[in-house]
């Protein structure tokens, strides 16, 4: 095996950065391109203080345990890796739920720190749920219980808009410019969206306040890529046998993107030497990303896991499932494009799929199939909604969004139950209750939930029937039907 070590540099106990949501992807992307910067550059400033949302506190107290360090392992394949010791994380915080029920740890030693002169930049991934908007009209969603726990206790915030109002609160009171709030999470225009969620939860609050972040806090986009999976114990297993053992181990691929809108209020690291892209603009990488990359992902995700395919590398090995993706990005996604002179998007298609054929990566379909109602609107259904005022059809994806339907059921087609991970959960069961003997309405009323599907789309008969008519197929011929259906079609 091809093996590349790198050790992290010693702390440094400086920090500019906090970060909300101390995940795989955090520490696998932002905190190894700060580790990049500090070894070359030598400019220790920028240390990160990290904080976990959720209710793992194991992660928080593992990091604190091994002194902020831990190992990320980036594959090219299975015989060529680099593995990185990550020092840049000098302090984590858990502001979540604990075991016992109860709330933020040490949520006022997060917010301390967030009000902090010396904290310059707010990351965040914290997922698309993790804002609390609205998927398909971007609005706060003032009506969700975590959100009106936050507006009737703002002190004592428990999501992340609330921690960043409640930090900016406290700064603006003190007269401490604001840091600059970066979002790193899967979303078109996510600095603008970011910006809306914690605007209207500040005009809950305070309209002065609500005001003042509109005004004077910087909001910037961003668009990241790496394929982050899950630990399994093969991979720590792997790991062992490299003399790598790290309970807090990341594995990823090699290939890392981070393109940055260059607007930052408090200054940043001088980080285009590792990579990082500072452009005017990140919308067309965003929507790039998001349909080509995320869109494919999210196809095999829901046909693989009802036809019993375990990982991304399984999916893509399917012969009949590559064309699709191929299809699906070439036809439907990148003709919705509008790209900087220089993209070639044919090479963009070809570079994924070589990317989800990594025989390193057990890149599980159940963990992309997460919050299908969060994603799909940004992954798969603003792009439909353009072709169809076109008046153009999307096959693929009316096949991805019949394959959604039926993973909602909990229940793949050879009858295998599975848990569906999904703020609408319970909304998806009670409609296969109510509609599942019937397609038709059981499709008619998925696709009325006008807060995950546009409306205009949902209005558009051609695109329901195609549906309909690929939810029957699925169901009726299995996927290798399904595939053979709509390439007859083609």
């Amino acid at each position: 095996m091809d093996q590349q070590r790198i050790d992290a540099m010693p702390k440094s106990g400086q920090i500019g950065f906090v970060h909300l949501g101390l995940g795989a992807f955090h520490r696998a992307h932002q905190a190894v391109y700060l580790e990049r910067y500090r070894q070359r550059s030598g400019d220790t400033a920028w240390g990160i203080c990290s904080a976990n949302l959720r209710s793992s506190i194991g992660l928080v107290d593992g990091l604190s345990a091994a002194g902020h360090h831990y190992h990320v392992a980036e594959y090219v394949d299975s015989e060529s890796i680099t593995l990185r010791e990550i020092g840049v994380i000098e302090h984590a915080l858990f502001s979540g739920r604990d075991g016992v029920g109860s709330w933020g740890r040490d949520r006022e030693a997060l917010l301390a720190r967030m009000a902090s002169a010396d904290t310059r930049i707010v990351t965040l991934t914290v997922t698309e749920k993790g804002y609390f908007l609205n998927p398909a009209s971007g609005e706060l969603r003032v009506d969700d219980s975590m959100i009106i726990g936050d507006i009737a206790s703002p002190q004592q915030p428990r999501t992340a808009p609330g921690l960043l109002v409640e930090a900016l609160a406290r700064r603006h009171e003190a007269g401490i410019a604001p840091f600059t709030v970066l979002s790193c999470d899967n979303m078109p225009d996510n600095g603008k969206r970011t910006r809306q969620a914690v605007v209207q939860l500040a005009k809950q609050r305070d309209a002065e306040l609500a005001s003042w972040i509109a005004n004077k806090v910087a909001f910037p986009c961003s668009m990241v890529d790496r394929i982050v999976p899950a630990m399994t114990d093969v991979d720590f297993e792997r790991l062992a046998a490299l003399g790598v053992n790290d309970p807090n181990a990341v594995v990823c691929e090699a290939f890392s993107q981070w393109v940055v809108e260059d607007n930052f209020s408090m200054g940043r690291p001088s980080w285009e030497a590792e990579g990082v892209e500072m452009v005017a603009d990140v919308a067309p990488f965003e929507t790039m990303k998001l349909r080509m990359l995320n869109g494919s992902h999210s196809l095999l995700a829901y046909l693989g896991a009802i036809a019993g395919i375990e990982t991304v590398y399984d999916g893509v090995n399917h012969t009949k499932l590559r064309a699709l993706l191929r299809r699906y990005m070439l036809e439907e996604a990148a003709p919705t494009l509008e790209m900087p002179k220089g993209i070639d998007l044919d090479a963009y298609a070809d570079s994924l799929l070589a990317r989800f054929a990594n025989d390193s990566l057990r890149h599980r379909l159940q963990q992309i199939a997460m919050d299908g109602s969060q994603k799909l609107p940004q992954r798969w259904l603003s792009g439909t909604l353009e072709r169809s005022a076109a008046g153009q059809l999307s096959p693929c994806v009316a096949l991805g969004v019949a394959a959604w339907i039926r993973y909602t059921l909990g229940e793949d087609l050879s009858g295998n139950r599975y848990t569906v991970d999904d703020p609408l959960a319970k909304r998806f069961a009670d409609l296969h209750h109510t509609q599942g003997a019937d397609a038709s309405a059981l499709v008619a009323a998925f696709l009325a939930m006008d807060d995950v599907v546009p409306s205009a789309l949902a209005a558009d008969n051609a695109f329901a029937q195609s549906v309909i008519t690929a939810y029957l197929t699925l169901t009726q011929d299995g996927l290798d039907g399904a595939l053979a259906a709509l390439e007859r079609n083609e």
